[in-house]
C-alpha cells in the first residue's frame, strides 16, 4: 500500500479499513462452527450506575467526565496546531476516529473479550485484550511506552464494556480520543 500514489492520510484510514479482516474472520468461523459469540451489540442503559467495589457512577455521567477530561487533556496539543491544518483535517478525523474506534471495539472487546470470558477468567480476559490492544498500536508507529499506557485505556474501555454489557459506551469513549489525537498530531 505505500508503494501506491496517496495521500498519507488516505493510506492510513485503507490501513485501518484492513482491520475489517480481523472482524470477517471471526463472524465466519462463529458461522461455520455455530458457536454464538456475545458480542456486547446491546444497547445500553445510559443512566443504569456502573459498580465497581463500593462506588457507583452512571454511565452517561462517566463517560462525561471521561470526554471532559479528554478535552482539557487534548486542548493544550491541538492549541499548538494551526487551525488551517485543522480545518484541513476534518473528514479524516471524523472518518479515522468512526472506523478505528469501532473496528478495534468489535475487534478487543467484542470478539476477543467476549470470546476469552467464556474460556478463562474475566481478569484474564480483560489483562490480556487490553495489553494485545495497547501493542497493536506498534503497528502504527507508536513507542512500546505509550502503547503500553493505551493499554490502561483498554482496561477502561473493557471494564466499561461489562458493566453496561455494550460496546456503545467504549466507542464513543474511543471516539473522542481519536479526534484528541488525530488534531493534536499524534496520527498525522
Amino acid at each position: 500500500m505505500n508503494n501506491l500514489a496517496l495521500s498519507k492520510e488516505m493510506t492510513i484510514l485503507l490501513k485501518r479499513l484492513m482491520l475489517l479482516w480481523v472482524i470477517v474472520l471471526p463472524v465466519c468461523q462463529q458461522r461455520f462452527f455455530k458457536k454464538p459469540v456475545s458480542w456486547y451489540n446491546h444497547k445500553p442503559n445510559w443512566n443504569e450506575p456502573i459498580i465497581i467495589g463500593r462506588h457507583k457512577i452512571h454511565t452517561r455521567l462517566f463517560l462525561l467526565i471521561g470526554v471532559f477530561s479528554n478535552c482539557i487533556v487534548y486542548f493544550f496539543f491541538i492549541a499548538q496546531q494551526d487551525r488551517s491544518l485543522i480545518l484541513s483535517l476534518l473528514w479524516f478525523c471524523i472518518a479515522f476516529s468512526l472506523i478505528n474506534a469501532v473496528f478495534e471495539e468489535v475487534i478487543w472487546r467484542g470478539v476477543m473479550l467476549s470470546a476469552l470470558q467464556h474460556a478463562a477468567s474475566l481478569l484474564y480476559a480483560i489483562i490480556l485484550t487490553s495489553v494485545g490492544f495497547g501493542l497493536l498500536h506498534l503497528s502504527i508507529g507508536f513507542p512500546l511506552l505509550l502503547s503500553l499506557l493505551i493499554s490502561g485505556a483498554g482496561v477502561i474501555y473493557a471494564v466499561l464494556t461489562i458493566k453496561t454489557n455494550s460496546l456503545y459506551p467504549a466507542i464513543v469513549f474511543h471516539l473522542v480520543i481519536n479526534i484528541g489525537m488525530v488534531y493534536s498530531g499524534f496520527i498525522i
